[in-house]
């Protein structure tokens, strides 16, 4: 299997990642000495760098799809709605964490583009993509949220918290509506991914992807039923979280990575 896409064909798709690539890894560099202005505007322009391989992918022919631009598409978006968050609360400060991540995802999915697919078999195959991605971006939002409570928890206990923290209840707060939102686009994929499997197999295919998708579904709307009936917070609803979150992860980067680079099928 040859991983590098070939550089004659794909030198656009080269040259935009390894701009993006490298404004990541330049924001990253030089955090510590930036500005908070300047940390902003390079990665503003790495996050339009990353934008354009996206949709430069999206016009690639023959369609390529797989669990690294899967990653690609989520971290975009976790990005997107840091960066808007940012503005709304001033006290985020993990610009050079997100670089790191940026940079990987763009790298990955230039080494392992996905699977091509010439002919689709249903024009309205990317919805069910697209509604897959976002529910991955959002929950993947609230799993950053949950992680940045757990730090705002300890620091409390430990009495290093500052006033430039963001509010322990205002990061609870957001964590959930996220989970909440996650979930709503997830519950979208699952019957559009049911809608499909019987349009096109005439049955629902209990594969991998099925069962760790279902799951984390599960896993979701009980943390939520807890949050709405039980008041569940904490240690336990981030672990909930957590593992909800992992269980989507494997359902379809993590089975299509083992496709992919471990049996090196389609």
């Amino acid at each position: 299997m040859n991983l590098l896409p070939s550089l004659a064909t794909n030198m656009p798709a080269v040259v935009l990642s390894g701009l993006a690539a490298l404004s990541y890894a330049v924001l990253a560099w030089v955090h510590p000495r930036a500005s908070a202005m300047q940390s902003r505007a390079l990665l503003t322009v790495a996050w339009l760098l990353h934008l354009g391989v996206l949709v430069f992918g999206l016009f690639e022919q023959p369609a390529r799809f797989g669990f690294a631009p899967s990653l690609s598409v989520t971290v975009w978006l976790v990005l997107t709605v840091y960066m808007i968050e940012s503005r709304l609360y001033p006290q985020l400060r993990e610009r050079w964490r997100f670089a790191f991540l940026g940079a990987a995802v763009v790298l990955l999915a230039l080494v392992f583009p996905g699977t091509p697919y010439p002919a689709l078999r249903s024009n309205w195959m990317p919805l069910h993509w697209a509604l897959g991605i976002a529910s991955y971006g959002l929950i993947a939002v609230a799993v950053g949220h949950a992680w940045l409570m757990q730090r705002a928890e300890k620091a409390m206990r430990l009495g290093t918290s500052t006033e430039t923290a963001m509010p322990l209840l205002t990061l609870e707060r957001l964590t959930f509506r996220f989970v909440a939102a996650g979930f709503v686009l997830l519950t979208a994929t699952l019957l559009a991914g049911w809608y499909f499997s019987e349009l096109l197999n005439h049955r629902w295919v209990w594969d991998h992807k099925s069962v760790f998708s279902v799951l984390s579904w599960i896993t979701m709307g009980v943390l939520l039923w807890g949050r709405w009936r039980m008041g569940w917070r904490g240690r336990f609803a981030t672990r909930m979280l957590y593992f909800g979150a992992g269980l989507l992860l494997l359902g379809y980067a993590g089975s299509r990575f083992v496709l992919e680079v471990l049996l090196q099928r389609s």
